[in-house]
C-alpha cells in the first residue's frame, strides 16, 4: 500500500511541553492513564457488538474490508494485544487509512467518552484545563517524545492530547449530555464486521431518534 500523507493527517505543528506544566499520558496505571487508549476498564458497544477498548476499536477501524482480521482484534481483553493481532496485517490497511486515521481515532474518543460517560468524563475533567500530553518513546505524531538533552521537556505534535483537549471543552459545555450520541463517520466504507456502522449511544439499546440532541461531526 502506498501511503500518502493528507493535511488531515497531520492537522498540527511540532511543540514542546514543559513536564512539570501539563498532564502526562504514559503508563496505564498513573493518575490519569485512563486517558490512554491502552486503558482497560472503558467497555464500547459498536453495532451491537461489545468491544474492549478504544484501542482494539481504533485498530479494527483499519480493516473494513476484513472482517475476520476485526473480529480478532476486537476480541483481545487487552489492549495492547489488539493492537499487536493488527500489525502482521498493516499493509491490508484500508488504502485512505493515512488520510483518515485522525477522524477514526477522533470518533473513537467520543464513543470512549458517550459510553462510558461518568467515568471517562470525570478523568477528564480532573485535568481542570492543563494541557494533555501523551507521552511515547517513538511516535511524535500521537505523542511527544522526550528531547533528548533534557527529560522535563517533550517534542511532538500531540495529536491524540489535543483531541482529548478538544473533547474535554466539549464535555465542559454539554449541559443536556449531547455527547452521550455519537454518529458514524461520514467516510466510505466504514463498516464493522462487514455492517455499516451505525449510531453510537451511552445506552446500547437507545436510538438516535430517541434523543432531543446529538453530537455531530
Amino acid at each position: 500500500m502506498t501511503s500518502k500523507t493528507s493535511p488531515s493527517d497531520m492537522p498540527y505543528e511540532l511543540r514542546t511541553y514543559r513536564r512539570p506544566d501539563v498532564i502526562v499520558v504514559y503508563r496505564t496505571k498513573d493518575d490519569f492513564g485512563g486517558l490512554s487508549n491502552m486503558a482497560s476498564g472503558f467497555p464500547l458497544y459498536v453495532n451491537g457488538m461489545r468491544i474492549p477498548t478504544s484501542e482494539a476499536l481504533y485498530q479494527a477501524c483499519r480493516f473494513p474490508h476484513l472482517p475476520e482480521i476485526q473480529r480478532l482484534i476486537i476480541s483481545q481483553q487487552s489492549p495492547m494485544t489488539a493492537k499487536m493481532k493488527s500489525k502482521p496485517h498493516r499493509e491490508k490497511s484500508r488504502a485512505d487509512w493515512d488520510a483518515v486515521r485522525y477522524r477514526v481515532m477522533r470518533w473513537c474518543l467520543r464513543v470512549k467518552l458517550a459510553q462510558n460517560y461518568d467515568t471517562f468524563g470525570r478523568l477528564l475533567r480532573t485535568t481542570q484545563g492543563r494541557p494533555i500530553v501523551e507521552q511515547s518513546r517513538k511516535d511524535d505524531y500521537w505523542g511527544a517524545k522526550v528531547c533528548d538533552d533534557d527529560e522535563q521537556m517533550l517534542v511532538g505534535q500531540n495529536v491524540l492530547g489535543r483531541l482529548l483537549m478538544e473533547l474535554r471543552g466539549l464535555l465542559e459545555a454539554d449541559r443536556i449530555h449531547s455527547l452521550k450520541v455519537v454518529h458514524p463517520l461520514n467516510i466510505p466504507d466504514f463498516l464493522l464486521l462487514s455492517k455499516p456502522i451505525g449510531d453510537v449511544c451511552a445506552d446500547p439499546g437507545v436510538t438516535w431518534e430517541n434523543q432531543s440532541q446529538t453530537a455531530m461531526f
